[in-house]
């Protein structure tokens, strides 16, 4: 396998007048391309916060990040948004769409080809979400739908660009359990099709999905945990783990 991203003695802290948190504490990573990688830890871990550094929607204190050999870290805002509209796709527990628009043209927001042939930007999301499953919403409004519709659309959204590595915030967090696991369904689909997925989550059975769990502990990666292919199985190693956190 090739490595995609690479992260080196990753720290951050935060202040609050003279108080000051540190929440990352010099975290490695390593992954893959087309691996479906999850991150699980109690609140406050710092889970969140490191998916933010590695995906540059935040900067590390110390550290480097590198994609694809290419170090990202120190980003200018401007490249670093070129970045992430280029490159990563985001999912996030709320999905962040504009109240005003339909469905397709939220999806179609971030869409690079829009600006070039808009037809042809049109159709190929119109696609996008007939096989998601979601193409009878297309021009409905925000409060017209699911929030498993909604969570799908953001889907969308966030592999329009066919980004080389996407990340994803509790995903499953705000929906319900059918909804969940429509949810996370699309998520292993996504991995079987060979895209790169870097999740973070609370839910077992969203782990159990992924090829390893990295658990977060105090600022640090406390353990790597390599799973099988039996997500039952999985999910009860992944529990035994949680219960040592």
């Amino acid at each position: 396998m090739t490595t995609l991203l690479t992260a080196k003695g990753i720290k951050k802290s935060f202040y609050n007048d003279s108080l000051e948190t540190t929440v990352l504490k010099g975290v490695d990573l390593e992954l893959q391309e087309g691996e479906f990688v999850s991150i699980m830890g109690k609140s406050g871990s710092g889970k969140s916060t490191l998916l933010n550094i590695l995906s540059t929607l935040d900067k590390a204190d110390s550290g480097e990040i590198k994609l694809q050999g290419q170090d990202i870290s120190q980003l200018e805002d401007e490249k670093a948004g070129a970045l992430r509209r280029e490159t990563f796709g985001f999912v996030f527990q709320l999905p962040r769409m504009v109240k005003n628009l339909s469905i397709l043209d939220n999806i179609l927001l971030p869409s690079m080809k829009y600006k070039v042939n808009k037809a042809e930007a049109k159709e190929e999301a119109l696609t996008l979400m007939d096989k998601i499953g979601i193409l009878e919403i297309a021009d409905k409004r925000l409060s017209q739908v699911s929030g498993g519709q909604l969570q799908r659309a953001g889907i969308c959204r966030a592999i329009i660009n066919q980004p080389k590595l996407i990340f994803a915030d509790e995903p499953t967090g705000a929906l319900d359990s059918k909804s969940g696991k429509d949810v996370l369904d699309l998520f292993a689909t996504l991995h079987r099709e060979g895209k790169t997925i870097l999740l973070v989550t609370h839910d077992i059975n969203v782990a159990a999905m992924s090829e390893r769990v990295l658990f977060m502990k105090d600022g640090l990666l406390y353990k790597n945990l390599q799973l099988g292919n039996d997500p039952a199985a999985n999910a009860l190693e992944v529990q035994e783990q949680i219960n040592h956190l």
